[in-house]
Formats: C-alpha cells, sequence, structure tokens
C-alpha cells in the first residue's frame, strides 16, 4: 500500500557517510490522530516524530524522508553504538499498549510489507539490526511489547526468532548479549537487559533471570548471526 504524506517538521541532517542500518519499532500509546498530531507538532517542548506511522487497518502514513533522521529513539544504544536516531528508520505502530493489546492481521500485513520495502532500499538494515523501541531502551521503553508477533515477522524474512532446536550459552550471559547487540547503559543493569531480551523472545516470562531457557535462545540466536554462543 503506497503511504500517505503527511509531513512532520521535525527531523534533522543524518552525518554524512554513515550507512542506514537500524530498522526500530514502536507502538504510538494512543490512538491514530493524537499520534499524528503529536508527531507532526513542532510547538512542544519535545519535539519527536518518525519516518512512518501505520494505522490499525494497515494504513502507513509517512512523516519523514528516510534521508533524514526522525526523533523516535531517544537515548538508545545497540551494537556498541548510541544515539541512534542518525542511523535508523522508525515506526510507530498504533497500538494503545502492546502488553495488552494485540495488533491486528491487516496491521501485520502491512507492516511486513513495509518493512521489505524499507529493508530493500537500506541493504545495512541486517536481520539482528531490525529491533524493538525496548531492545535499544531497556527499563526505559517496553514497546512494542509482549504481544508483538515477533515470530510471524521472522518467518516472513524481517528479523530474527529463535528456532526450536536451542543451543547451550556457556560463559558469561551479559558478554553474551552485548555480542548480539544489546548495549550497557548508565543506570541500566545486567537484569534490565536480560528482561529486554526475554520481553522480545520469550515474553511468556520476564522475570530479568538468565536461567537455562533464557540462555538457550540466546544461544541459538548467537548462532543465527555467526557468532559463537
Amino acid at each position: 500500500m503506497q503511504p500517505i504524506d503527511l509531513p512532520s517538521p521535525n527531523h534533522a541532517a543524518r552525518p554524512a557517510g554513515g550507512p542506514i542500518d537500524i530498522l526500530v519499532l514502536h507502538y504510538t500509546e494512543l490512538p491514530l490522530e493524537e499520534s499524528l498530531a503529536i508527531l507532526r507538532d513542532d510547538g512542544t517542548a519535545q519535539r519527536v516524530s518518525a519516518h512512518y506511522v501505520l494505522d490499525l487497518d494497515g494504513t502507513p502514513y509517512h512523516l519523514v524522508p528516510e534521508e533524514r533522521a526522525a526523533w523516535h529513539a531517544g537515548r538508545s544504544h545497540w551494537r556498541g553504538r548510541d544515539a541512534l536516531n542518525a542511523t535508523s528508520i522508525g515506526i510507530e505502530i498504533v497500538n494503545l499498549h502492546g502488553d495488552l493489546h494485540d495488533y491486528p492481521t491487516r496491521q501485520i500485513e502491512a507492516l511486513i510489507e513495509l518493512c521489505h520495502d524499507i529493508v530493500a532500499r537500506h541493504p545495512a538494515i541486517a536481520s539482528r539490526n531490525v529491533v524493538g523501541h525496548s531492545d535499544i531502551a531497556p527499563k526505559r521503553k517496553i514497546d512494542p511489547g509482549r504481544r508483538f508477533p515477533w515470530a510471524v515477522l521472522a518467518q516472513s524474512g524481517i528479523g530474527l526468532w529463535p528456532r526450536e532446536a536451542r543451543g547451550k550459552l556457556e560463559g558469561d550471559v551479559q558478554a553474551a548479549l552485548q555480542r548480539f547487540g544489546y548495549s550497557p547503559a548508565v543506570e541500566v543493569e545486567t537484569a534490565d537487559i536480560i528482561a529486554a531480551f526475554q520481553r522480545r523472545f520469550r515474553p511468556n516470562l520476564v522475570d530479568g533471570i538468565a536461567d537455562d531457557e533464557t540462555r538457550g535462545l540466546l544461544a541459538d540466536l548467537l548462532d543465527q548471526i555467526g557468532c559463537a554462543p
């Protein structure tokens, strides 16, 4: 579906020479009209935006050109880098609370189509770099929520999901999480990062404890991206 153009004034130039290599998925926490108003408002104290907003019925809205940096990630960290607005594309998905409300099938189908289009334009976005806001801002953010269907996206070639055959993780779990992409930050403990990992890959139990199941899921994901678990 062709996105509807609704330009936002809230954007900036990207650093010269750097690839766009991260795709960040959010939920809006507000209905469509309120979300669009906030993301297009240049008079608020904290100006925010995203490249795209995806409505419940799958209608996509295009707010910021992909060659410009939108202001969606905030304080963020992934694969040893900070301030990820500079190299990312952000999609806000209409959902009032992704821990409580399912995402409609039509919305997810449209999201998969949009993600494929974005990745085709920006091949530096590797599967491990398709992330949720909670991945890049553990403790501070929880979106897109525990009901977000990451497995469905992975089956469609967007992002990653653990396989049934889980590996065995030896050694320090914090170091393994960093090899996958999670980066430590001020006031963020290892348990917060484990919880963010579980929120993404084991949403039925998010307790911040590196039990055997969590370690096995992480080992399998590391194997998928070619990193020794």
